[in-house]
């Protein structure tokens, strides 16, 4: 790693005109593996939300509501995300991912403040306004300000870059559900996390949003003071961009956000990703209760016990993560057409197997369902290196935001689909591996949808490109009054120290699942 350049110099404007465009472009020596860490600041904090389970029943207790009702959170807050990544992604891009990292961390943390608020007063509502839409307002953002930066620092390894960031989000649950177990039982010393039935208090809910809050917003403050957008001209050392065009798909020019969805390619990857996401979410959502249904004995006894089953959902979020980072890395070598042929085509033999097979061993479903969930986690990761290829560097922040509505279309219809047809099988606690079999071919009908559409992807036609220049135009404008900004400079230990960080949280999060999955096979 070679050395970086500290703030140095006091801005003309006040703090807060460090976030300003011309004070987020480095220098020529900046060093981009900073830009990873910065990433993954924002991307674990904003992976909280499919952690909100660990509290959902005291929530229900708390506001005597249901558990519909309650569910309505998480809810508002994907559908939120997908919406405010869409509307404000060609924002993200022209404003800058430092001013972009800001506004998710303050919305992230104000969305916390206000469902705190709601948690005192026994005021759901407000916990849907705070928490479902401010805060999904910041998940959006903070979900693709990263992106595009990354992929503009890592030209040579787009694949690699976006995996790292976006692993963050599938291991920001791993981290926040052990802490907010653990905070609950500061606040609420009567709360025991390791028995099923015990509720916290409405005090220690409210404290728990008000430590989240904060202790995110800080962490998100790591990346938004490390982000920078490489100068004009800038190229990693050795890399030829002429000698890495290797593929057909791959694109020298450029295609705008507004000129993307036009294009019918857009329209393929979008149904791409919703079936791969669809099929995923489907067996995410009903994780625990699909093992012990289908190991259950005539007698309506399942060999699974309740603390295995939640080991097989923690075993479930490390594939999740480490499919991100895996399966994006590899479509670096092998190309994205082809790897998500792999997420669909072997996805569509795994859903078989789990159908056929999958209650004959334990091991057989653990096994089966982990790749499963590996292929979900990993189209998340590469599809932003997909668009890439495909529309070019210019706006992809944009065009990933737009695309992002499929998994806010699939976040519906994933679950509508599982749960229909256990519904009209019979009752949850009495189900068992047959009556699976329909929802599981569903799911294969729906992987080949996906792979259908993934076959038909062809390069972008030129009519849709961006005049030549259009893009570095937009560089250099983007980089004008450079001079005026801070000179970014510090060392090789603040690549170390912002690193440090990221791997103690990822290391915490993963000691904590790999205690829970051994209860798996204990």
């Amino acid at each position: 790693m070679s050395a970086t350049t500290d703030e140095q110099g006091a801005p003309s404007g006040g703090l807060l005109s460090l976030l300003d465009r011309h004070h987020t472009v480095a220098p020529h020596d900046y060093n981009r593996w900073l830009i990873p860490p910065a990433a993954l600041a924002i991307h674990l904090c904003i992976g909280q939300v499919y952690a909100t389970s660990v509290y959902k029943a005291s929530m229900v207790s708390h506001f005597d509501s249901s558990l519909t009702a309650v569910g309505i959170v998480f809810s508002i807050a994907i559908v939120m995300l997908g919406l405010a990544a869409a509307v404000l992604g060609t924002w993200v891009d022209r404003v800058g991912p430092r001013k972009a990292m800001f506004a998710a961390a303050c919305a992230w943390a104000l969305g916390f403040f206000v469902g705190a608020a709601g948690m005192a007063s026994s005021q759901l509502w407000l916990v849907y306004l705070g928490y479902g839409v401010i805060g999904g307002i910041g998940l959006g953002i903070g979900y693709i300000s990263p992106v595009s930066t990354l992929i503009k620092w890592f030209p040579d390894r787009p694949g690699l870059a976006t995996g790292m960031a976006i692993m963050g989000f599938g291991g920001g649950a791993m981290v926040a559900s052990p802490l907010s177990r653990q905070l609950l039982r500061f606040y609420d010393t009567d709360y025991d996390p390791s028995v099923s039935t015990s509720l916290a208090n409405g005090h220690a809910l409210t404290m728990l949003f008000v430590s989240l809050g904060v202790i995110y917003f800080l962490i998100m403050m790591i990346g938004v003071t490390n982000v920078r957008v490489p100068p004009p001209g800038w190229a990693p050392a050795g890399f030829d961009p002429a000698t890495a065009k290797k593929s057909a798909l791959i694109t020298d020019r450029s295609v705008s956000a507004a000129n993307a969805i036009r294009t019918p390619q857009f329209w393929l990857l979008w149904t791409v990703l919703f079936c791969n996401v669809t099929a995923g979410i489907g067996i995410l959502e009903q994780a625990a209760p699909m093992i012990q249904d289908f190991f259950r004995g005539s007698d309506g006894t399942s060999s699974v016990a309740v603390a295995a089953a939640g080991g097989f959902v923690g075993l479930l979020s490390l594939f999740n993560m480490a499919g991100r980072f895996v399966w994006s890395t590899t479509s670096d070598k092998i190309g994205r057409k082809p790897m998500y042929m792999v997420y669909l085509g072997v996805g569509i033999v795994l859903y078989l197997v789990l159908a056929l097979a999958g209650s004959t061993a334990t091991a057989v479903f653990v096994l089966v369902a982990a790749i499963i969930i590996s292929f979900y986690g990993g189209g998340f990761a590469t599809v932003p290196a997909y668009l890439r290829d495909l529309f070019g560097t210019f706006q992809v922040g944009a065009i990933h935001g737009r695309l992002l509505t499929a998994w806010s279309a699939a976040g519906v219809a994933g679950p509508l689909i599982i749960n229909g047809f256990l519904d009209a099988a019979g009752k949850p606690g009495e189900l068992t591996a047959a009556e699976y079999r329909t929802a599981l071919f569903t799911m294969v009908g729906v992987l080949a949808v996906g792979f259908v559409a993934n076959l038909l992807v062809r390069a972008v036609d030129a009519r849709y490109h961006e005049p030549e220049g259009t893009a570095a135009e937009a560089v250099q404008d983007f980089a004008e009054g450079e001079r005026e900004g801070s000179v970014a400079r510090g060392g090789s230990l603040r690549v170390y120290l912002s690193w440090g960080v990221m791997v103690v949280l990822l290391a915490y999060g993963v000691f904590q699942t790999l205690q829970t999955a051994a209860k798996l096979f204990s």
